[in-house]
């Protein structure tokens, strides 16, 4: 069976070192990535975390640049197993959501939606408008899976990264990439199992 290919966008939301993460992540397990960033996201990168833009297109396996519409990540025929928005920025979740294509981030998550592949969007924002619950909304209802960065406590984090692992290892189960990169729910309860 060969190796996953996907696309990894990365957008000016908050959360840049969730984008970072994926891609380490993504490597470790063998996949091909193919890496989109948004001007922006070099800007969040920069603010958030100690990496540089060039430290992250190292990490995928190949870097396109935002305005090259003729990447072949902008056509149906450049097979993919699907694309991950992380972070994903309201604006881009907008764009999306109504075909603008303006991008190489916007067309190939236009492509992954004509040719039926796994969208999977982590939506950074917070509180939500209705105007952002409708895009949402709306793209959920053609197979877009929206997983917003939430932090689990169920199996006591005790850094940062844990909850970043955690986050990125959910993600990764979305496309058949199972890595315990953090505890998993076994059903098992802390206390006394005589409460109620």
């Amino acid at each position: 069976m060969s190796a996953k290919k996907l696309i990894v966008a990365m957008t000016g939301a908050t959360g840049a070192i969730l984008g970072v993460r994926m891609l380490q992540a993504m490597r470790e397990a063998g996949v091909e990535t193919h890496l989109v960033m948004s001007k922006w996201a070099g800007r969040t990168l920069l603010h958030e975390t100690q990496y540089t833009v060039a430290d992250v297109e190292a990490m995928a396996t190949r870097s396109h640049q935002l305005g090259d519409q003729g990447a072949p990540i902008s056509s149906g025929s450049f097979v993919t197993d699907g694309m991950v928005v992380v972070p994903c920025s309201m604006k881009t979740l907008a764009a999306i959501a109504h075909g603008t294509g303006d991008n190489l981030i916007h067309r190939a998550a236009d492509v992954i939606l004509k040719e039926r592949r796994k969208l999977v969007m982590m939506v950074r924002e917070s509180p939500l408008s209705d105007i952002h619950l409708e895009n949402m909304l709306k793209l959920s209802r053609m197979g877009v899976v929206m997983i917003p960065p939430m932090p689990a406590f169920y199996n006591h984090p005790t850094c940062i990264d844990d909850v970043i692992n955690h986050i990125v290892m959910r993600t990764l189960d979305q496309f058949g990439i199972h890595l315990d990169l953090m505890g998993r729910w076994t059903g098992e309860m802390r206390g006394s199992s005589n409460a109620k």
